[in-house]
């Protein structure tokens, strides 16, 4: 935005979406969307659409990929060819293939692998629409469908972005803050113990700086762990409901 010939991302104190320093973009999160894979979660989180499917335990072929005490997760995240303005070419790229990596190592330190060796436990993600924090965003969609799934973890795990843009510290940030901030730091956590599983920085700040942008990061994660929690209540307080009408 130009103000008295003045490229800037705020006005009148707010962002150029209207949201504060430490405000959230819009969040909705629905649990069990599928029939058809074990557990599953679409999730809109500002103008990301995200669909989340689970499925296992279950055999790993080829066999030579078992872990003999344990279960192997893998994580697949993919952009539609449809989810950008200019179609996006099919098929895995570098970006997406980084992308699955950090997110499954974001999700392992949670899930009671030890409990299924020899198996697997599949994570698909699929980006339906793409706005900024794509990766965030799929990693709390996944670990909403883990939970439905009813995979043994210590906890969800929740994924939110902090950046710089202006010279200001800001939380999740958009996409025009995201491409042309100075800044991108995504993280990843388990709220019910505070560990960190995932931290990546794109940018350039100061150690007060970082430490100012984790102290919001963590109340980010900490208001979408909320609403991951009230999306798997919902849909067990529905499916409850539903067994009673039956009985």
């Amino acid at each position: 935005m130009m103000v008295d010939d003045i490229y800037t991302f705020f006005k009148d104190g707010l962002r150029l979406d209207g949201r504060r320093k430490d405000e959230l973009r819009p969040i909705k999160i629905e649990a069990g969307v599928l029939k058809r894979a074990d557990g599953s979660c679409y999730l809109e989180h500002g103008g990301n659409k995200i669909m989340a499917a689970v499925y296992g335990p279950r055999e790993v072929h080829p066999r030579h990929l078992q872990r003999p005490t344990k279960a192997v997760l893998r994580y697949r995240y993919n952009m539609a060819s449809f989810s950008v303005g200019e179609r996006k070419r099919p098929g895995p790229d570098r970006r997406s293939i980084e992308i699955s990596k950090v997110s499954r190592e974001a999700m392992e330190p949670v899930v009671f692998r030890e409990r299924f060796p020899k198996t697997a436990i599949d994570v698909f993600v699929e980006v339906l629409q793409s706005d900024a924090g794509t990766r965030a965003a799929g990693i709390n969609a996944a670990s909403v469908a883990m939970a439905n799934a009813g995979i043994p973890m210590k906890g969800l795990v929740t994924a939110c972005a902090f950046g710089k843009i202006d010279g200001e510290i800001v939380l999740d940030l958009c996409k025009e803050e995201d491409n042309f901030g100075e800044a991108d730091v995504p993280v990843a956590m388990i709220p019910r113990t505070e560990e960190i599983t995932m931290i990546q920085m794109d940018g350039h700040l100061t150690y007060d700086e970082f430490m100012e942008g984790m102290e919001l990061v963590i109340k980010g994660c900490r208001q979408i762990y909320e609403l991951q929690r009230e999306a798997l209540i919902a849909k067990y307080r529905s499916e409850l409901g539903e067994e009673e009408k039956e009985i």
